[in-house]
């Protein structure tokens, strides 16, 4: 049987090569190196203004979604204004991605969302982000060297008999942080079931009722040890058998 197929969708950001500077959509390969791993195949997703309107145009070439991390979120998608420390947003990228991932949960397609793809699954569902968390939290802890994963991991507890528990594999999970928004008001049907030990930050969402639906707030394609992805990849062959 051919591999599952995972949409994984790619920033849109200035980027320098050789004597270029232009903007490109690029991935760290971190994430495609997960989806491999897991012996599934990554089909990278550009955004495309006409998918925004019609996202069952890629979903239907799909079996599962992954969003990533990157950029802050443009606080006008939520009714928000900026924070003077919300910085890089690209409208562009966020509409597209709140529109695939809205489909998708309408699909009942696996999904998982990282970090940004977290705050994204939470906004498509009519929820809020902290734009600061130093400053709503009062520390940097979830971000305490921009750029690296380096002394980044952190406790994230998460509850009994949930997804994101089964699909860690268990219930209390060290993770690698690298963001400084996180959720605020929950959205629509959504679930938290992980928060951060050491400040009760919601640090993984799910939605009832769908098979796999699940963000979390820390980046498992950086550990090789974590068993997100692969939980994503194995429930996508399932939903692929079921469909045929």
């Amino acid at each position: 049987m051919a591999r599952p197929v995972i949409g994984v969708c790619t920033p849109l950001e200035l980027a320098r090569w050789s004597v270029w500077e232009l903007d490109a959509f690029l991935l760290p390969r971190s994430y495609v190196d997960a989806v491999h791993r897991a012996d599934a195949m990554a089909l990278l997703l550009a955004p495309d203004p006409q998918l925004v309107e019609n996202p069952d145009e890629a979903l239907d070439h799909l079996d599962g979604l992954m969003l990533v991390g990157g950029a802050d979120v443009d606080p006008a998608v939520y009714g928000a204004v900026a924070h003077p420390q919300t910085l890089g947003t690209v409208l562009e990228r966020d509409l597209f991605e709140i529109a695939l991932v809205r489909r998708a949960l309408q699909r009942d397609m696996p999904f998982l969302g990282i970090c940004r793809g977290m705050q994204i699954m939470n906004v498509a569902r009519d929820g809020t982000l902290h734009q600061h968390l130093p400053e709503s939290h009062g520390h940097d802890e979830h971000r305490r060297v921009p750029g690296t994963f380096v002394g980044a991991d952190h406790d994230v507890r998460l509850a009994a008999g949930s997804l994101a528990a089964r699909a860690a594999g268990e219930q209390r999970h060290v993770t690698k942080s690298h963001h400084h928004q996180g959720v605020d008001r929950i959205g629509r049907g959504l679930s938290v079931t992980g928060w951060a030990e050491l400040d009760e930050l919601p640090e993984a969402i799910e939605l009832e009722g769908n098979r796999f639906a699940l963000g979390v707030q820390w980046h498992p394609e950086a550990d090789e040890r974590s068993s997100l992805i692969a939980s994503l990849v194995s429930e996508s062959a399932a939903a692929r058998v079921g469909a045929g």
